[in-house]
C-alpha cells in the first residue's frame, strides 16, 4: 500500500512538471498552425525581411515585419543595457551590504515595483519620461525607443534584482569566509568569489528579465510612437512586435492573410523568446560548470 502511495505521488509529480512541457507546445502548435498559413499568400523571405507593413492596402497589401522586429531588439536592447547594471549593483548592496532595516525597505519597494501596473507606467513615460527626453535630447517628440527602453528597465528590475539577490545569497557562505582569510577585501570578495559563483542564477534573473521585456505590451505602445518605419536609432519613435497584435488583432476580420500574419508575429516572437533562453541556459551550465 505504501509503495502504490509513493508510486502514485510519484506520477502526479510528473505529470505536473511535464504539464508546463506540454502548455508550451500547445501554445507554439497553435500559433504555428495560424501563423503558417500567411506564407499561402506570402514568402517567407519578404514577411521577415520586408520592410513595409501596410495589410489595409487595395491593390498590393505588404507584410513585411522587419521593422518590428528591429524595433523590438532596440527597445529591449536598451532596457537590458540599463537593467543589467543596476539590477545586479542594487541585488548586490542587498545581499552584501545594506543593514537590515534598509534591506527590508529596499525589498518592500521592489515588490511594489513589481505589481505596479503596466498601464500606470506607460502614463509616467507620457507626462514625465518623455518631455525630459525632448529637452534635453531636442526631439520633436519623446515618445520615441529609448523612452521604451528606460520603462521596460524599469519593469525588469524587479525580476532581476529579485532572483539575482537570491543567487548571491546563495554562495555558502565558507567562500566569504576563505577569500577574507586569503586577505581580500570586500570588494574584492564580491567581484571575484561571490559575483562567479551566482553567475548561473544572476544570468538567469537577467533572462526572465528580458522575457518581460520582449513581452510587454501596454507600455511600449503607449511611449514608443507607433510608428512602423524602419528605425535608425533609439531616439526614432517605432513599433514593436507585441504592440502590432495588441493594436490589430481585434479589428482584423478572422481568416484573412492580415489575420494569420499577425500570429505569423506571434510564432516569430515565441522563437525569438525561446531562443534566447536557450543560449543564456547554455553560457549558465558552462559557467556553472568552470566555478565548480
Amino acid at each position: 500500500m505504501r509503495r502504490l502511495k509513493e508510486k502514485a505521488i510519484h506520477l502526479i509529480l510528473f505529470l505536473t512538471a511535464a504539464s508546463s512541457i506540454f502548455i508550451i507546445a500547445g501554445i507554439f502548435a497553435i500559433l504555428l498552425a495560424h501563423g503558417l498559413k500567411t506564407f499561402k499568400d506570402v514568402s517567407i523571405i519578404s514577411f521577415l525581411f520586408g520592410t513595409s507593413w501596410n495589410p489595409e492596402a487595395y491593390s498590393k497589401p505588404s507584410y513585411g515585419i522587419l521593422s518590428m522586429i528591429l524595433s523590438t531588439f532596440l527597445v529591449v536592447s536598451c532596457a537590458i543595457i540599463i537593467a543589467t547594471p543596476l539590477g545586479v549593483a542594487v541585488a548586490a548592496y542587498i545581499s552584501d551590504v545594506a543593514p537590515h532595516k534598509i534591506r527590508d525597505m529596499i525589498k518592500g519597494a521592489i515588490e511594489i515595483l513589481a505589481g505596479i501596473p503596466s498601464v500606470a507606467i506607460g502614463f509616467v513615460g507620457i507626462v514625465f519620461v518623455g518631455p525630459i527626453l525632448t529637452n534635453v535630447f531636442g526631439l520633436s517628440s519623446g515618445l520615441c525607443g529609448l523612452n521604451g527602453g528606460i520603462l521596460l528597465a524599469i519593469m525588469a528590475l524587479p525580476t532581476i534584482i529579485s532572483v539575482s539577490e537570491d543567487s548571491l545569497r546563495a554562495v555558502p557562505k565558507s567562500y566569504k569566509e576563505a577569500s577574507f582569510a586569503l586577505g581580500a577585501s570586500k570588494w574584492e570578495t564580491l567581484t571575484k568569489v561571490i559575483f562567479p559563483s551566482a553567475f548561473s542564477g544572476i544570468c538567469a534573473g537577467i533572462v526572465l528579465g528580458v522575457g518581460r521585456a520582449i513581452g510587454e505590451t501596454m507600455t511600449v505602445l503607449m511611449v514608443t510612437g507607433n510608428s512602423l518605419s524602419m528605425p535608425h536609432g533609439i531616439f526614432d519613435p517605432l513599433r514593436t512586435m507585441t504592440a502590432t497584435i495588441a493594436l490589430e488583432l481585434g479589428e482584423v476580420a478572422k481568416g484573412t492573410t492580415h489575420y494569420y500574419a499577425l500570429f505569423g508575429i506571434g510564432t516569430v516572437l515565441f522563437i525569438i523568446s525561446l531562443v534566447t533562453n536557450l543560449i543564456a541556459e547554455h553560457i549558465s551550465v558552462k559557467m556553472r560548470v568552470k566555478v565548480e
